[in-house]
């Protein structure tokens, strides 16, 4: 069955580690992304704080760590996100969460 990342972007907190792991793990350049964090904002709202907000994009360059997948384990982007915001999931399974989730956004390859 096919598989899909899940990304709940509402509580991406920007730190990065996705980005890390997928670099070190594929041996990748600065130049080169597997997973790409864009930041939007900051913006100012109504309350007058500010706020930015996170999305954690695959690129043409990721996999969704198959070798590790075959062994049983996680992508990496999935096993290091502090957040617990990255998931992966059958595509059938993700697509119904993030169709009722307007911060969750399904990622397939």
């Amino acid at each position: 069955m096919a598989k899909a990342l899940l990304l709940n972007y509402r509580w991406c907190t920007g730190c990065h580690s996705c980005e890390v792991a997928c670099k070190v793990k594929n041996d990748l350049t600065e130049e080169q992304y597997g997973i790409k964090l864009e930041q939007v904002g900051p913006f100012q709202k109504a309350n007058g704080t500010w706020e930015y907000t996170y999305f954690p994009l695959l690129t043409h360059q990721c996999n969704l760590c198959a070798d590790r997948m075959a062994e049983g384990k996680l992508p990496m982007c999935v096993q290091t996100c502090q957040a617990n915001c990255i998931q992966i999931l059958d595509a059938v399974d993700a697509a119904a969460i993030a169709a009722s989730n307007p911060s969750m956004l399904m990622m397939t390859l």
